[in-house]
């Protein structure tokens, strides 16, 4: 026999009831929630250590662009991990160098510096005031006039891509554009030459080792020593006499109050700045390299990024 079941219209309608709102809560829950906040918030930023507490970087995003990431993760000054870490997507944003050749190798964008938080790139040598002779001022200002940004592209891949030494790369630079001197300088100076721990200004300094020692100098090699906070006060206790840096970056780590100089009123500020502790620098080169904030060609398409005040737009929900 076959069982009918035969409800009351009050029970049918209680039934439905039930059942609209089970679909209702069913479809809330599985809905995705709609994304907020900036396209920032929702990415990760790499670089190295000293980055949250420099206007050049990090601090600076925060403050004068406003941008709040979704975390921060610490890399290296500039080299394989950061390069590694936004190839592989660990992060999604990162600080490079502008001469960088793993940028063009892979595609990936600078974002451009709407704001101009960024400071002049160029490369100057510091040095110690008594070091710098009018001989050892000649040939260090030889090396900064002489190079051109694509010589300094070219030193770069040669270390960065190509697996040469620093030393190599350095030794083959100065052989070719013939800035090697000869003969005894005249005064017997020694000098010690520094550097930081990338490739890059590890070569720059191998430069001024080679240029120096041709010319009769003892030169002592203290390079690698790692960031600005490590070199600084060997710079500042008289452990170094020669050492390549850049505008922007160490005048406002001298004082972070520095913004948007231009290079000659930045370079005599510097000399200022340094003077008291026996330091100071010599003529900049028109080669510049500065900090970047660099994203991959897929990331700079899905949130339509051109210049960094673009990871402050909406995230797109």
């Amino acid at each position: 026999m076959r069982s009918i079941d035969r409800r009351s219209p009050s029970a049918t309608l209680l039934s439905l009831v039930v059942v609209s709102a089970i679909a209702v809560i069913a479809t809330s829950c599985s809905a995705t929630p709609k994304a907020e906040g900036s396209v920032a918030s929702h990415l990760i930023m790499g670089g190295p250590s000293e980055c949250p507490t420099r206007i050049t970087c990090l601090l600076g995003l925060e403050k004068i662009y406003g941008l709040h990431f979704l975390r921060f993760k610490v890399l290296d000054e500039v080299g394989p991990l950061s390069e590694k870490a936004i190839g592989d997507g660990e992060v999604q944003v990162v600080r490079l160098d502008s001469s960088d050749p793993t940028i063009p190798q892979h595609g990936w964008v600078i974002l451009q510096d709407d704001k101009s938080f960024q400071q002049a790139g160029n490369i100057i040598p510091v040095i110690r005031l008594s070091k710098a002779t009018p001989e050892v001022t000649t040939l260090i200002d030889r090396v900064s006039s002489t190079m051109t940004q694509g010589d300094l592209y070219m030193l770069d891949a040669e270390t960065g891509l190509e697996n040469e030494s620093p030393a190599q790369a350095a030794r083959a630079y100065v052989q070719a554009k013939r800035l090697g001197g000869t003969g005894k300088p005249a005064t017997p100076e020694s000098v010690t030459v520094g550097s930081a721990s990338f490739a890059e200004n590890e070569v720059l300094a191998d430069i001024y080792i080679d240029v120096l020692t041709d010319a009769g100098y003892a030169v002592t090699a203290k390079l690698n020593l790692g960031s600005r906070e490590v070199y600084e006060p060997e710079l500042a206790a008289g452990t170094i006499d020669l050492l390549p840096e850049y505008v922007g970056n160490f005048l406002t780590f001298l004082n972070p109050a520095i913004t948007n100089l231009s290079l000659s009123s930045s370079v005599a500020m510097l000399r200022d700045l340094l003077e008291p502790s026996g330091l100071t620098v010599l003529d900049p080169s028109s080669v510049t390299d500065s900090d970047t904030i660099v994203v991959t060609q897929a990331t700079a398409t899905k949130y339509h990024l051109t210049k960094i005040s673009d990871l402050g737009a909406p995230f797109p929900g």
